[in-house]
């Protein structure tokens, strides 16, 4: 190999192209490249160290013309000069991403060590019904561990309960006694305490809100108890709504991806390229293969924050399904109903529950253009803008049929912990 690659150095026949195909091909290097308008290219290559150990490198071309290679097609020929070859050992060039063969590797490794086995004797009235299991991250170096509510709660009652001890393995063997701090059962999020009086490993959180589809994410955990495994797939869909599911209660959103997970694996991280964690394993369609779904760390970041603040998440409930509406439902839905209102956006009321707070407030089928005096257009909106208000009255502005305009006021109730 070592031969080779001096040959393509040394013989001047060879363009400069040649070689550094040469070695991205011999050497598992990256090429990389980038074209402007007027059909300029910066090409970037990463070598790895054993061929930066060759004494070849690194070149530093100003301008490099390359003949025209026969399996590219005549539409790309006039592709013009390459400018400005380089050899890159630092990390690619700000705004492209080079996937390498190591780069799922490498992310699970960086994450991997902070990643725990969960186990939680189980019962109903103190007689014992089995064990939960699952997995965890370690996400700081105290000791917390970011898991779900439904491996570490006691569901005694479907209340989870912060007594519970649960048993926690490390990736290198030590094991901890836990403690339940805080757990949520509508968003299945739970938190784990630990202590230690040696080092612990921690993972970086990422931001769900970079995602999309198609990207490239990991999912780590202990299916069926084994520990550290890894599967790796993509990001199906960054907004899948729990009615799409058929959950009922609250409004939740998930990531949906087609990594492989198994009992065992809830609570454990979906992880991007980079290491970071982007959600948190909750749970798969079990008659189907590639429906995977995670809460995103976005969402998990402020259930957080409200365990900080108040040791509980505050979930306010007004009582009504809604519908993000875009053009082209607008579109049909005025087809079918000629008096639907003359809107451009908004969030379709599509159903009451009786007695709730809505409908004690007036609310019927309608869309809401305006939430606490500010526009909006869809559902994540009016979530955010209610926040952790529980009985605190908010203006709601709603475009009915016939472009009847209502001006009503609800209050939002706090949601039944059991719904």
């Amino acid at each position: 190999m070592n031969s080779f690659l001096r040959k393509s150095f040394v013989s001047s026949s060879r363009n400069s192209l040649l070689k550094i195909v040469a070695v991205a091909t011999a050497g598992s290097g990256f090429l990389c490249a980038n074209c402007n308008s007027n059909y300029e290219t910066r090409v970037s290559l990463s070598i790895p160290a054993q061929l930066r150990e060759l004494g070849l490198l690194p070149w530093q071309f100003s301008e490099v013309s390359t003949a025209h290679p026969s399996f590219i097609p005549a539409g790309f020929w006039n592709l013009g000069k390459f400018w400005q070859f380089s050899s890159r050992v630092s990390p690619e060039p700000a705004g492209i991403r080079c996937l390498g063969r190591d780069s799922i590797a490498n992310a699970a490794a960086k994450v991997g060590p902070a990643v725990v086995n969960m186990s939680v004797p189980q019962g109903f009235y103190r007689i014992a019904a089995g064990k939960s299991v699952g997995s965890g991250t370690i996400i700081d170096a105290d000791g917390t561990i970011l898991t779900c509510a439904h491996v570490v709660a006691d569901f005694q009652g479907m209340r989870p309960s912060s007594k519970a001890k649960v048993g926690v393995t490390l990736q290198d063997g030590r094991t901890f006694e836990g403690a339940v701090v805080n757990a949520d059962l509508h968003s299945d999020i739970a938190i784990v305490k630990i202590k230690s009086k040696t080092p612990l490993p921690a993972a970086k959180l990422g931001s769900s809100s970079k995602l999309h589809p198609g990207d490239c994410i990991l999912s780590l955990g202990c299916p069926l108890s084994l520990q550290y495994t890894v599967t790796a797939g993509v990001v199906s869909c960054v907004d899948r709504k729990s009615s799409d599911l058929g959950l009922g209660g609250m409004h939740r959103e998930y990531l949906q991806t087609d990594c492989s997970i198994n009992p065992g694996n809830s609570g454990g991280p979906l992880v991007n390229v980079d290491g970071e964690i982007v959600g948190i394993n909750i749970m798969k369609v079990i008659i189907a293969d590639g429906l995977s779904f995670a809460v995103p760390i976005d969402s998990v970041i402020k259930i957080i924050e409200h365990f900080k603040k108040s040791g509980r998440v505050v979930h306010p409930w007004l009582g009504f399904k809604m519908l993000d509406l875009n053009d082209m439902i607008i579109a049909q839905l005025k087809e079918r109903d000629v008096t639907f209102a003359n809107v451009k956006k908004g969030v379709l009321v599509a159903m009451v529950t009786p007695g709730s707070p809505a409908d004690r407030a007036g609310f019927h089928p309608g869309v809401v253009i305006e939430f606490d005096g500010k526009p909006v257009e869809s559902i994540k909106e009016i979530i955010e803008i209610m926040s952790d208000r529980i009985g605190k009255a908010i203006k709601v502005v709603v475009k009915r049929a016939n472009d009847e305009t209502a001006i009503l006021t609800v209050i939002p109730e706090e949601a039944n912990p059991d719904m």
